[in-house]
């Protein structure tokens, strides 16, 4: 039998945590067997048509996640770094630029300024919707300002309204980091329809992820999909001819497929974290930890449900936490 540690929060509250006993933070087993007998059949025909790297199983999930995001354009990568690199390379951002972005992210945001050979200049965040704070962007950009990339933050849209108010006043594209915000809205509209492009990953552990790595960059321009398309593909803009300098960023077949089986049922998976959050909410809310504040003009898909704690290392180890 499990032993359990009791952590006090406050005088006469006491949560009791196993010590042996472990919640993966996604059950990606159910998720899998919930598709099981079609993903099956999926392998079976990827590998009896041996179309194994952007083959028709990629064309078919371009289409359709387009479709879901409500855009245009879809371009599937092997990684959400990959989509961030690309929507840089698009734009033509080098070395001498800089492109603003927030410390609060994966350093997957930041890599991805880095390998253009530009620098990031970081904004902090707002301290409730843990996004980028608009109040502090305008006095960030200079010059050499040639790309913004919001971040929508464990499934919390950014305050897109101002932020695009003040880059389109200084004629500066936006980039969404939308990796964790898989169907986010704000103000009505999907995560992915706010700036010029968006990026996406489909690591396996968020809200559509894949059974290895996977990303994908959307857009509304044609023109930017048909460059990033031909730079993840070794920059060819026919067979053996490269126009410059690319990439292999395509995605394998493989992925292609689970992900379109697996968006078939993602609405109901992000309605059912919704749900589990405002029983967290109801659970939580008396303990003297902070939770995620939820915004009128938007809904998450709380790809994380993250608390902030002043005593974070103590409940994180499972230690006992006194009320002084």
């Amino acid at each position: 039998m499990a032993t359990t540690t009791t952590i006090t929060a406050k005088p006469q509250v006491q949560v009791n945590v196993p010590t042996q006993e472990r919640i993966p933070l996604l059950d990606l087993h159910a998720q899998y067997h919930i598709i099981r007998d079609e993903a099956r059949a999926a392998f079976d025909a990827i590998a009896e048509s041996t179309a194994y790297a952007q083959g028709p199983a990629a064309k078919a999930f371009e289409e359709e996640f387009a479709n879901w995001c409500g855009v245009k354009q879809c371009v599937s990568v092997n990684t959400g770094t990959s989509a961030l690199h690309l929507a840089l390379r698009c734009l033509d951002i080098g070395a001498g630029d800089e492109v603003i972005t927030v410390p609060m992210t994966f350093i997957a945001t930041a890599w991805a300024v880095y390998y253009v050979g530009a620098t990031p200049v970081f904004v902090d965040i707002d301290p409730v919707r843990r996004t980028m704070d608009p109040a502090q962007l305008e006095k960030a950009i200079t010059p050499r300002t040639k790309a913004i990339i919001p971040v929508h933050l464990y499934g919390q849209v950014a305050d897109m309204a101002p932020i695009l108010e003040i880059a389109n006043r200084h004629g500066i594209p936006v980039i969404e980091d939308a990796a964790q915000a898989h169907g986010a809205t704000y103000q009505g509209r999907k995560a992915g329809q706010h700036g010029l492009m968006a990026c996406f990953s489909f690591y396996p552990g968020k809200n559509l992820g894949g059974l290895g790595e996977g990303g994908a960059l959307v857009t509304h321009d044609k023109h930017l999909a048909t460059r990033a398309a031909q730079l993840r593909n070794h920059a060819q803009s026919e067979r053996y001819f490269h126009d410059e300098i690319g990439y292999n960023y395509r995605m394998d077949s493989i992925q292609a497929a689970m992900l379109s089986l697996k968006l078939k049922h993602l609405d109901e998976w992000n309605l059912a974290r919704s749900f589990r959050a405002v029983r967290y909410k109801e659970m939580l809310q008396d303990l003297p930890i902070t939770l995620p504040t939820k915004f009128e003009d938007s809904q998450s898909v709380y790809h994380c449900y993250v608390i902030e704690s002043d005593r974070r290392d103590e409940l994180r180890e499972g230690f006992e936490c006194s009320a002084d």
